[in-house]
């Protein structure tokens, strides 16, 4: 089998992968991917994703020179607030329990507007996030966009990989496909490659390592195993390649496990989602616009806050929700007072319509006194005055408590007015929190707590950024940032430097 001699080796080929092939290209080091898919395959979760990156900024004016003309016509139609570092910071930990190190969340966050800038001069274009929660044609006044949710890759994750690949391809970054790297090549704690299989044995592709091929969400075996009862049956949101492999192979190598193993990204899909992500369809299975509907389980009851807060701050742990109801389903169901506010991509989905709630749980096979009983309880608790109170493009504060069911602490209208609209949901996970330790200059780090020189890692094989739950973008801005870092310093190591 061959053997191969370079300065720095990428596993993995989507947006943590090719930005630190991109930064060690850019520090003068000799690079190879390698991708264990396909070209047409290529890409990672990335490829599957809606394109968001989370970063701080000053407001709409310091987000403008981002933008492509595309967004011309957006722009006098929406207001975006700053998102400064501490907000940043505090969406973090608030949203995963205060667990993650201060040092990585702070080199995201400090990092996340510069990074986005450097991807700019690297050929990605940027656009604002107006159109991803509401189709704008149906609303008729500003509306304020989350800010940590503002600014997204255009064309999304597709348009994402295909400007960071012509990137790679402009500098001349050899790619190997249908190269699925099975190990590593180890003197003691030491990483001097990486073993490709091959159908009758292994190429030795040698160099300082980064390690960017995902969690995994894909393999069956491990999700039941670390996450737990049910977990094997979830839907893959994302690519069929993040098996867990080189995580598997670096622990075994003497990296240290960290962060979240029971926890993952798992968020509300269209109860058709195929078994694994779909490249004709990426993420437009998605259904997030739960926090104007009720959500209910197939018992007719409602079994988590709708409008705990922003759907971006939401959606990440509301997928493990529903994968615990019976059947792993749920129903999200809209009156003629929110309907038009479903997003866009609710258009690939076929909903079940019906002018009485019986009419409708006869349709969606629910007990039409528990669904009936459900929405009377509901609608009885909600503030005389909410039709004049309700905002959908804010916080508003809007509260129901209705007695037996859990609270809506946003958005609470009464479900009155029919015809009703219904989606059926499943859980689909994106990707799995527990992977490797690494340290602030994203070097693996092993069971005694030293680096391990030659190995590097960056995306979601490295664990404890997140935990229970998730802010939407946060995750491929933490893989861009320390992609960049992960890229620059396995060249340095190269060149003889400490790396």
């Amino acid at each position: 089998m061959s053997k191969t001699e370079t300065d720095v080796v990428i596993v993995g080929a989507g947006n943590a992968g090719l930005v630190a092939a991109l930064a060690a290209h850019e520090a003068g080091a000799r690079v190879i991917v390698l991708e264990a898919a396909s070209r047409e395959e290529r890409g990672g979760n990335s490829r599957f994703s809606g394109g968001i990156f989370r970063a701080a900024h000053d407001g709409l004016d310091s987000i403008r020179p981002l933008l492509t003309a595309s967004d011309d016509e957006v722009l006098p139609r929406v207001s975006v607030a700053p998102y400064t570092k501490q907000r940043y910071t505090d969406d973090w930990l608030t949203t995963s329990m205060g667990r993650p190190p201060r040092e990585l969340v702070d080199t995201v966050v400090g990092d996340s507007f510069a990074t986005l800038q450097w991807m700019q001069a690297q050929g990605v274009e940027w656009e604002l996030t107006a159109n991803k929660l509401f189709d704008l044609d149906k609303l008729d006044r500003v509306n304020a966009i989350p800010p940590g949710g503002a600014i997204r890759a255009k064309g999304e994750g597709v348009g994402l990989i295909e400007r960071l690949f012509a990137a790679v391809e402009r500098a001349g970054i050899e790619v190997r496909y249908d190269a699925p790297a099975a190990g590593l090549i180890t003197r003691g704690a030491t990483v001097d490659g990486v073993l490709v299989r091959r159908e009758e044995g292994f190429d030795e592709v040698r160099g300082a390592v980064v390690l960017a091929s995902g969690g995994f969400e894909a393999n069956p075996e491990m999700r039941l195993r670390y996450l737990g009862p049910g977990w094997d049956l979830v839907r893959v949101r994302g690519t069929r390649f993040n098996t867990g492999t080189m995580l598997t192979q670096a622990l075994l190598a003497g990296a240290l496990p960290a962060g979240h193993w029971g926890g993952c990204h798992a968020s509300p899909q269209d109860a058709a989602h195929p078994p694994v992500g779909d490249l004709r369809m990426t993420d437009k299975l998605s259904r997030y616009s739960y926090p104007y509907a009720l959500l209910v389980n197939a018992e007719g009851r409602r079994f988590v806050d709708e409008g705990e807060t922003e759907v971006w701050l939401t959606y990440a742990k509301t997928g493990s929700a529903i994968m615990r109801q019976t059947g792993g389903v749920a129903y999200q169901i809209f009156d003629q007072k929110t309907a038009h506010l479903l997003e866009p991509r609710y258009r690939t989905g076929t909903p079940v319509q019906a002018d009485t709630l019986e009419e409708l749980a006869e349709r969606l096979g629910l007990p039409a006194d528990a669904l009936t009983g459900t929405a009377s309880a509901f609608n009885e608790a909600v503030a005389g005055d909410a039709a004049t109170r309700f905002d959908p493009m804010r916080l508003d504060g809007l509260a129901a408590r209705p007695p037996g069911q859990p609270p809506k602490s946003n958005w609470a209208q009464a479900l009155d007015k029919p015809p009703y609209v219904a989606y059926a949901v499943t859980c689909g996970i994106t990707f799995t929190y527990g992977g490797l330790k690494i340290d602030p200059r994203a070097r693996v780090v092993d069971t005694t707590g030293r680096p391990m020189p030659g190995l590097y890692a960056t995306g979601e094989i490295a664990g404890d950024f997140f935990y229970h739950n998730y802010a939407a973008g946060a995750g491929l801005v933490r893989g861009a940032v320390f992609g960049r870092i992960a890229g620059r310093n396995a060249a340095a190591r190269a060149a003889g430097d400490a790396g």
